[in-house]
């Protein structure tokens, strides 16, 4: 297949092809939002962060033991560039994959996609169940209590956070204001 930049059309397609459950659908859907809100910060391009963020678990519903490895294949036969698929596998790097977050794409993609994670429980907690009154002591007096979304890795997000050179509150704010953008459409 001829390599082309894809749409947001083709990778929410892509998407709804290997995800069926609205909890991941809106996973990504999130952290495209947060990619966009991202790349309008660093003045990047907003549609292709957004489309790597809607991407970037592709492969998690159907092939959960082959996950960051079954995307590649599946971006390469549906003729997506070298530096998306890239980008999209990087973003499990120490988990299931071992391509290391390099660009400043890569590396926020590496940060926000466990926390989007995080502030979706924090805001499903809230009397308003949204994002939208979220403050950022909320997430942090959270993310202090393990028990709490146990299964988000506070770790990879850490060090995401570190590897971007921000404090985790900025990160949570960014994470939260991408969130923000996008709150109707994943019923936050």
């Amino acid at each position: 297949m001829e390599i082309h930049t894809p749409t947001h059309e083709e990778a929410l397609t892509l998407l709804k092809k290997y995800n069926h459950t609205d909890a991941l659908i809106n996973h990504a859907k999130a952290v495209e939002g947060v990619m966009k809100y991202m790349a309008r910060k660093h003045g990047e391009d907003e549609e292709k962060w957004g489309i790597i963020g809607l991407a970037h678990d592709l492969d998690y519903e159907m092939f959960p033991e082959e996950h960051c490895v079954k995307v590649r294949e599946i971006l390469e036969e549906n003729g997506w560039p070298e530096e998306y698929i890239r980008a999209v596998v990087s973003h499990g790097w120490g988990i299931c994959s071992d391509v290391k977050p390099e660009s400043l794409l890569e590396k926020t993609l590496y940060a926000v996609d466990e926390l989007t994670g995080l502030v979706t429980a924090c805001a499903l907690v809230r009397p308003s169940g949204s994002v939208r009154d979220m403050k950022v002591k909320s997430v942090k007096k959270k993310w202090k209590q393990p028990s709490f979304a146990a299964g988000v890795n506070r770790e990879v997000i850490a060090n995401g956070a570190e590897m971007l050179g921000m404090e985790l509150d900025e990160l949570f704010a960014d994470v939260i204001m991408g969130m923000r953008d996008v709150a109707d459409e994943i019923g936050l």
